[in-house]
């Protein structure tokens, strides 16, 4: 032992091991607000009730872009100042979920009397391996909408999206966590577990890129709205784009994350028959093999 230093003490060593760890988890997990908070009052004429629809993934796929142009629907309601995410059942993994919890859920959305829908999108929810089921017991009425994107794209913005984003601050649970949150057919299939596959709506990021307006309308029918015009330069808008720059993958980087991805892309035209697969970079790398 160097003179003059002193040993640290089991305790510190333990403290310091907790924080590597929780930090560690937050990175896979990616950045998650704090929860929802308190539920809006309710306004005269108004009710509160379970959400007609939640949106459930993909992280950096493009959901704040639709979803803000879903809110562009005049019978679409949004409480207050409620945020797109709410993330209301990201803690459920370590404690129960009761009657209680589903009823301070329903109180986060509100509409009219008259009638109209409210919902949330948090793109986690799909990843969150218990969460399906729990959105299915707070709201077993509600439609479930789902937005992907070619799986490497979305690789490299959700480690661009990671907090601390320089690249020499991104390690191995970043890249772990940005790989698990592509494998697309996986979490598909704990979303159809708990929802009849009539009641959720798989979209591509690519397709409504493509083509908003068909999709925006695609889109509405599926929740049960009337096709409402909006502005084209409302489509074209920005809703929290990627800012850093994206992580380069080498060649030899990119074949592999491909080849790995390869076997749960082979799995979703079972799945979701009308995806257009070849609207993906990465699928047709891997035909052209």
């Amino acid at each position: 032992m160097t003179a003059g230093r002193r040993p640290v003490p089991v305790s510190v060593r333990a403290r310091q091991r907790v924080v590597r760890v929780l930090r560690d988890v937050r990175k896979w997990r990616g950045h998650r607000p704090p929860g929802p908070g308190s539920p809006p009052a309710v306004p005269s004429g108004w009710i509160a009730a379970p959400p007609d629809f939640v949106g459930v993934g993909a992280q950096k796929a493009g959901t704040s872009w639709w979803s803000a142009l879903i809110q562009e629907h005049p019978d679409v309601h949004l409480a207050g100042n409620q945020p797109k995410e709410l993330h209301f059942f990201d803690e459920y993994w370590e404690r129960p979920f009761t009657a209680a919890d589903a009823d301070r859920y329903a109180r986060f959305f509100l509409r009219p009397e008259s009638g109209g829908l409210a919902g949330e999108w948090t793109p986690g929810y799909m990843v969150d391996f218990w969460t399906p089921d729990l959105i299915r017991r707070a709201a077993p009425d509600a439609r479930i909408l789902v937005l992907l994107r070619d799986p490497l794209e979305r690789y490299r913005s959700s480690l661009a999206h990671t907090d601390d984003l320089s690249r020499a601050s991104l390690g191995r649970q970043d890249a772990m966590g940005a790989y698990q949150r592509g494998l697309y057919s996986q979490q598909l299939r704990r979303v159809f577990a708990a929802f009849p596959r009539e009641k959720v709506l798989v979209l591509q990021y690519e397709r409504c890129r493509d083509d908003p307006h068909g999709e925006l309308a695609r889109t509405f029918r599926f929740l049960g709205l009337d096709e409402v015009a909006l502005d084209t330069a409302r489509f074209e808008r920005p809703v929290n784009p990627t800012t850093a720059t994206k992580v380069d993958l080498t060649p030899e980087l990119r074949r592999s994350l491909a080849e790995a991805y390869a076997p749960d892309l082979a799995a979703l035209p079972d799945l979701v028959p009308d995806l257009d697969l070849d609207r993906w970079p990465t699928v047709r790398e891997l035909a052209a093999r």
